[in-house]
């Protein structure tokens, strides 16, 4: 594997650990990086902040991005991911318990490349994060690598 990363921006424990356990079972576990909120996101993401000196190791594989965070939402994010022309390609993955049609629709608005609501069921949520861990960190082609 390369030394990409997924970016995991979760602010909910258990589910960071259910994501963890998830990608751990297919072997991504070590490749996560873990934000606890939007501000966090994007300070990891342009290399401000707190993580202003993170080496350049490049943009993530994929952003899982809940929508619900703490100090900025994760449609912000979004958008603010979306207006910079470093990352306005990142693929980005909406990651959310979120049911609401809205959210859904302003998401593909903002430029999610998916939308994907956490299963309720421990199984089935593994089984989903470890698909989407598979498909955008192992599959896909990323535009710039």
């Amino acid at each position: 594997m390369s030394n990409r990363t997924i970016l995991l921006v979760e602010d909910n424990p258990q589910d960071e650990m259910l994501t963890l356990r998830a990608l751990r079972k297919v072997n991504l576990a070590n490749c996560v990086h873990v934000v606890r909120d939007g501000q966090q996101a994007l300070d990891y993401l342009f290399r401000q902040g707190e993580f202003a000196d993170r080496p350049d190791t490049g943009l993530p594989a994929v952003i899982l991005l809940d929508i619900n965070l703490p100090r900025v939402s994760g449609l912000d994010v979004l958008v603010r991911l979306r207006q910079a022309p470093e990352t306005r390609l990142q693929p980005v993955v909406m990651l959310t318990s979120s049911d609401e049609d809205r959210d859904r629709v302003l998401s593909y608005e903002g430029g999610a490349n998916s939308f994907v609501r956490k299963p309720l069921d421990f199984a089935e949520f593994a089984e989903t994060v470890a698909r989407l861990g598979m498909y955008w960190y192992v599959v896909n082609k990323p535009p710039f690598e």
